[in-house]
């Protein structure tokens, strides 16, 4: 890596890192402060203008140029027992292409900020990009003030919310790129350390509750039950046999069962399906297709089954003129996995999003990551693709 991310790297890397390697950032946690903090000491040791919201979202400005800007950046939060380059990647290699443009004396002609977006992974609230869904008005903070984590606690009691200053992070932003890991494994098999996404494939997720009946263990007689696991066993295979069968990814990682002991049925069993496709038609039918199975096994077990959407965004495709214009050889990909670049893009704003190799393929894992020499090349790209953006040669 080039000196000045090594160092950032190893400032970031024992932040929130657990016994097993992994990480676990949540949203306003002890370990995603310290990373929003450090953030701000990183702008401040710049001479950046930090700019943040009612949520979190922060941009660090280079006041260069005049007009709208070109914003960089990604996350710093991170899933449970997580990887330490989801996200935090594109926040160190974005401040390292600002630093070298000026080491270069390059003079942009338009401001350049590098920031970042709180609840990206949804991993304490359920909502996916949760900062910039807010920032750019697609989910409104009347609807994301009541939601609650897993004890309970008001996203609302938390911060002040965006009902008066929406737009202070993403108003005046003349384009963003968005420099990521890759989340598989596209890029080893084509040989390339660095790529361009084209895209985002269609995703969403949905709490499924099944009911039931609570019951012994022991004395309730196998024909006599309404058990609710079963329902849901049969469902999260469904879900298996679906995607396979569409070509998709349908996956249960999440599932809570009450009153949850060892002796007695369920009463009621929740679990969340994460379901992808590479088209809109696609994923309505595999969740259509997995529902109807969740239904029919449901009355054959005498349970019920309640479904609700908790997040749904539909199919992404990046700025052409953008992707032309930082194409460069670069292989091309279509993402799998939502990412705050996928939100900014279906609000209007020119998007593009470099990859950077990840050689295990693994993510949201701690076997994520990343080479250093394949680091050196993101950063390399990131700079060369913000050169372009805030030159003269480029128009927004």
């Amino acid at each position: 890596m080039p000196d000045d991310l090594e160092r950032m790297w190893a400032d970031l890397l024992p932040i929130g890192r657990t016994a097993g390697g992994g990480y676990r950032r949540q949203p306003w946690t002890g370990a995603e402060t310290e990373m929003r903090e450090w953030f701000g000491e990183q702008a401040r040791a710049r001479g950046l203008r930090l700019v943040g919201d009612g949520v979190g979202n922060t941009v660090a400005w280079w006041d260069a140029g005049a007009g709208p800007g070109v914003l960089s950046g990604s996350h710093l939060d991170s899933v449970v027992d997580g990887g330490a380059y989801d996200g935090p990647l594109g926040v160190v290699s974005a401040l390292a292409a600002l630093d070298r443009l000026r080491a270069e004396g390059f003079e942009p002609v338009r401001p350049l900020g590098v920031g970042f977006f709180v609840e990206e992974e949804g991993s304490r609230f359920g909502r996916a990009c949760l900062g910039s869904r807010l920032a750019t008005g697609s989910l409104a903070w009347s609807e994301a003030r009541g939601l609650r984590d897993d004890d309970g606690v008001r996203l609302g009691d938390l911060v002040p919310g965006l009902e008066a200053d929406r737009s202070r992070v993403l108003g005046g932003v003349a384009a963003f790129v968005e420099l990521h890991v890759e989340q598989g494994r596209g890029l080893v098999h084509l040989d390339a350390p660095v790529g361009l996404a084209s895209g985002i494939w269609p995703h969403g997720r949905w709490r499924l509750r099944f009911t039931g009946r609570a019951d012994h263990a022991g004395s309730t007689r196998m024909e006599d039950r309404a058990d609710p696991m079963l329902t849901f066993a049969s469902t999260a295979l469904a879900a298996d046999e679906q995607a396979r069968l569409h070509g998709a990814r349908a996956t249960v990682g999440r599932v809570a069962a009450a009153p949850g002991v060892t002796n007695a049925i369920p009463g009621s069993v929740t679990a969340w399906l994460d379901a992808r496709a590479g088209s809109a038609d696609v994923l309505d039918a595999l969740v259509g297709a997995v529902l109807a199975q969740a239904e029919g096994r449901a009355a054959r077990d005498g349970t019920r089954v309640e479904v609700e959407a908790e997040s749904v965004s539909g199919p992404v495709t990046f700025d052409a003129g953008l992707a032309g214009l930082l194409a460069d050889g670069r292989p091309l990909l279509a993402s799998q996995a939502g990412h705050d670049a996928g939100v900014l893009a279906a609000a209007g704003i020119p998007t593009a999003m470099l990859l950077v190799r990840n050689p295990s393929g693994v993510s949201h894992a701690p076997e994520e990551s990343a080479e250093a020499e394949d680091c050196r090349h993101g950063v390399a790209a990131l700079t060369e693709t913000l050169r372009r953006l805030a030159g003269p040669g480029w128009q927004p």
